[in-house]
């Protein structure tokens, strides 16, 4: 164990970093689905990581790609260079993406990607002479990182309330929550579809003349796991069609088969503008994130720039790292070679018979799923409801099972790796400490 003085440092990110300090228990390893602390006991991921590690911990083909590349080039600048990786990384993703989604600006992180698509919408209608569109419509309780454009178009209200006005001129479409109406789907609920004429609201208040883009994470995670009700994605995608207005998915949690699918676009057949990329990029191994946008953007970009200059003032030292492109390449093999995304879709009809197994325990008032993805509510009018959920992950850490506690919400994304075994534990673990508390 390290002692005291030494973990004092480290200002640890969304994190309770006394409580965490005067009780730590670290992590020495991980392998598949299982984290190893640094007691030797062995933790079983419930949580890919943080929605990341999608084909499981440390892939040897992942590995091997980032002690390769490390040694061949560790850095190169792509503002005016650039490198091999970058620009296969890019064609590969090019051709998992649904068309016409055919170009990629490389990030860092989701909350980056974020940040960069808000900024491509804004100067893409300025090119266009649609200078007046300066407007951005978010969500209530959306979750886009941690960037000042994020936590604007974002609805969670802690995210917000420390920062400060924000952005200006930003707007929110209301949430897709409705325990009356929609407890207990599975799946896709099939009311709510009407609620994306939100948008309509918002075009008749604001002007349509003002409104540069829409930004929506297909499937709300961090809020709790907010599944899309049935026709409400295609409802937003038609009503920007008819408005000029840009659509953009916030896929950092939902792509790369969390739902079954390579992205959640694919899956529900509604196709963005552009499209934000992190986490399963690259497995989590290397600190990587994209923005896939559609050929109409890019050329525009292409087009009005003088011949020569530069099309977009934008970008980050580490954008196309060499070892984050490396280990995305490799992680896209390793979906493919192991065909991860279709492990996925096979085991969520066993994974959502477990998780709606858990309906009628104490304090239970919905339960959400859509492919390897679940949030378990609880009835927020508990007394302590959050000190409730977190003690609930608390007694499943100590039986050997990883949950997030979100509020008054359990969240629950599992490597896509996982088998009808783990889901057994993992939800047996959920039910007893529940059970415990009861």
């Amino acid at each position: 164990m390290i002692a005291m003085t030494d973990l004092e440092a480290f200002w640890m990110p969304f994190s309770a970093n006394r409580h965490f300090k005067a009780n730590a228990q670290l992590v020495t390893a991980a392998k598949g689905m299982h984290y190893t602390l640094d007691d030797g006991r062995q933790l079983l991921d419930g949580t890919a990581g943080l929605w990341c590690v999608n084909a499981g911990h440390a892939q040897p083909k992942i590995i091997e790609a980032l002690q390769q590349q490390a040694a061949k080039l560790d850095y190169v600048s792509c503002f005016q260079m650039g490198h091999e990786g970058a620009f296969q990384l890019a064609h590969s993703l090019t051709k998992l993406l649904p068309s016409p989604l055919d170009h990629v600006f490389f990030t860092n992180s989701g909350s980056e990607s974020v940040d960069t698509a808000l900024k491509i919408a804004l100067a893409y209608h300025a090119l266009r002479g649609d200078g007046t569109r300066t407007r951005l419509i978010g969500r209530e309780r959306a979750y886009h990182g941690t960037g000042f454009g994020g936590i604007s178009v974002g609805g969670i209200v802690k995210n917000r309330i420390p920062f400060g006005p924000l952005l200006p001129g930003v707007d929110h479409l209301p949430h897709t929550h409705s325990l009356e109406k929609a407890a207990f789907s599975r799946g896709q609920p099939a009311w709510g579809a009407e609620l994306a004429d939100g948008l309509l609201q918002l075009v008749e208040l604001h002007d349509a003349s003002t409104i540069a883009a829409v930004i929506v994470e297909p499937m709300a995670g961090a809020t709790g796991v907010l599944i899309p009700p049935q026709g409400y994605l295609e409802r937003l995608r038609s009503i920007c069609d008819k408005y000029g207005i840009l659509l953009i998915f916030d896929e950092v949690i939902t792509g790369f088969g969390r739902l079954g699918s390579p992205f959640a676009a694919t899956l529900f057949g509604v196709t963005p503008d552009l499209m934000t990329l992190a986490k399963g990029l690259t497995n989590g191994a290397a600190p990587a994130g994209a923005v896939a946008v559609s050929r109409k953007i890019y050329n525009t970009f292409m087009e009005k720039a003088p011949e020569g200059g530069i099309e977009l003032f934008h970008g980050y030292t580490y954008s196309g790292h060499p070892l984050a492109m490396a280990a995305g390449l490799a992680t896209l093999e390793v979906y493919r070679e192991q065909d991860v995304f279709g492990r996925a879709k096979a085991l969520a009809p066993y994974w959502e018979e477990a998780a709606h197994s858990l309906r009628g325990l104490p304090g239970i008032v919905d339960i959400r799923n859509l492919g390897l993805v679940a949030g378990i509510e609880f009835d927020s009018k508990m007394t302590n409801i959050y000190a409730h959920t977190a003690k609930i992950a608390e007694n499943c850490y100590v039986k050997g099972v990883l949950v997030r506690a979100l509020g008054a919400n359990l969240v629950l994304s599992p490597p896509l790796i996982a088998e009808k075994t783990h889901v057994d534990k993992l939800f047996g673990a959920i039910a007893d400490a529940i059970g415990e508390l009861a």
